[in-house]
């Protein structure tokens, strides 16, 4: 097949982190089936969610460990159900990272989901070799991370696997694609990868399909979420912010826009604010599949509304080592948070929490003085250097701490609660939290000690 021929796949993105707005879906599958009926024959489309960040992993472990049915993203049911039916009915291939640490439990319910919903049975595949969070991998983080494991009650350890397995999986027939860590950038060059049927280690258009994955991975990002600035930066219609969706042509060259009758926008700030974020090195942007690198890109707007153009991407060969992190149990983490009102509202404020750090001997304080100095400050609630009351009259304090032994982070609780009594005057709502703490590790493994696959799920093991 002539894949230049191929006309652009569609990719539209319906998640951007674990916990995203669950009805984002909806008027990016609507806009795909319509692009779908109206576009030239061979077209396909692919909805992805991208539902995990550094600590996501961790969670869904201990939710595994609790129940082990359990484990994959909480909001699946909520995210997925409304559009599932629709999506088989009409081609629309599903790959997401909303397996997280139990991707078969995720396909079992995925299949549930259909059969109540009526729908064909669909193909599911699941990718599976990113969790090396088992004691049979703890020599190998051992060799790597040396005497920084020992002792360690390691929660999750995942590889940020790449795009292949995606590929194979879909390859194979799979309509619904359930991983777990594979890199965000890689649910969009796995499918771009399958039906473009290009190679491995061709750099270039890996590189701009990573690029484009970039764009898509963090959902409205790209389309006015977190770019609004009144005044400044205006953003229409945010309340209802829009979803993007990709055209990727044959070389990897996209093209962004966003879900129908949605608000936000797509424009060429906010494709460039996107296409910096997280990137360390634009000339070397590290991912499983490629260095992408985006030195000479180009942004372009493109007549019409909301669609921008991205070219110039390029890439180079892939790094030769998988990117891990390791979670571990770190502790316990104590806040607390206290309010004070009126005139001189800083000054008691800062006052209760010398009380604090003064009863408080042995634990090492988070101040902060929320509506006064809290971002901008230090761990004791200072600017560069002390400033004096200003005069505000709402000032709440937060205090946090964190400690291997709980009953040690527990005293903080106790303590801002005695300051209703015993601290400054006119201290009120009193709110306490006690947290395990979740600390990371990462290092770098050789891809061939970290062994990929799929699996096509059949009708038994999905039941």
């Amino acid at each position: 097949m002539n894949t230049q021929s191929l006309p652009p796949l569609l990719i539209g993105c319906a998640a951007g982190f674990s916990g995203d707005r669950t009805d984002a879906a909806g008027p990016v599958v609507e806009t795909l089936i319509a692009r779908l009926a109206n576009g030239p024959a061979g077209q396909r489309a692919f909805l992805i969610f991208e539902t995990l960040a550094e600590r996501t992993l961790a969670l869904a472990q201990l939710r595994r460990r609790d129940n082990p049915e359990a484990g994959y993203e909480p909001l699946l049911d909520a995210m997925l159900r409304p559009v599932l039916a629709r999506c088989l009915a009409h081609g629309i291939r599903i790959v997401s990272n909303f397996g997280a640490a139990n991707p078969r439990a995720a396909a079992r319910h995925i299949a549930r989901m259909a059969r109540e919903l009526g729908a064909a049975s669909p193909r599911i595949a699941v990718v599976e070799g990113d969790d090396l969070s088992g004691e049979e991998h703890r020599a190998l983080l051992k060799e790597v991370l040396g005497a920084q494991v020992e002792g360690l009650r390691i929660v999750s350890a995942n590889a940020y696997i790449g795009a292949e397995p995606i590929a194979a999986a879909l390859d194979a027939g799979a309509q619904i694609v359930v991983c777990g860590r594979v890199a965000d950038p890689s649910l969009t060059v796995g499918p771009a990868l399958s039906h473009f049927g290009w190679r491995a280690d061709d750099w270039h258009r890996l590189g701009r399909a990573t690029m484009a994955g970039h764009l898509l991975e963090c959902g409205a990002q790209v389309c006015g979420g977190y770019f609004a600035d009144p005044g400044y930066k205006d953003v229409p219609g945010l309340e209802t912010v829009g979803f993007p969706i990709a055209e990727i042509d044959a070389d990897g060259h996209c093209t962004i826009g966003k879900a129908d009758h949605t608000g936000g926008l797509v424009s060429e700030a906010t494709v460039k604010e996107q296409l910096l974020y997280e990137v360390h090195d634009p000339s070397a942007y590290l991912t499983p599949d490629v260095v992408a690198d985006i030195a000479d890109a180009e942004v372009r707007a493109l007549p019409g509304k909301d669609r921008v153009e991205l070219s110039g991407a390029r890439g180079h060969a892939r790094p030769s080592h998988y990117k891990v992190n390791v979670c571990h149990e770190g502790g316990w983490l104590a806040e607390g948070e206290i309010s004070y009102a009126g005139p001189r509202a800083e000054a008691r404020a800062r006052l209760a929490a010398d009380v604090l750090r003064k009863r408080l001997d042995g634990l090492a304080l988070r101040v902060d003085l929320i509506g006064a100095l809290s971002i901008l400050g230090d761990d004791a609630g200072r600017a560069l250097a002390d400033t004096p009351d200003t005069g505000l009259r709402d000032v709440r304090l937060r205090v946090a701490a964190t400690h291997a032994d709980r009953a040690q982070a527990e005293r903080l609780a106790r303590e801002v609660m005695a300051l209703y009594t015993c601290g400054p005057a006119g201290g009120g709502g009193v709110r306490t939290a006690l947290t395990p703490r979740l600390n990371t590790l990462s290092c770098l493994l050789p891809r061939d000690s970290v062994p990929v696959r799929f699996e096509l799920l059949d009708a038994k093991a999905l039941a």
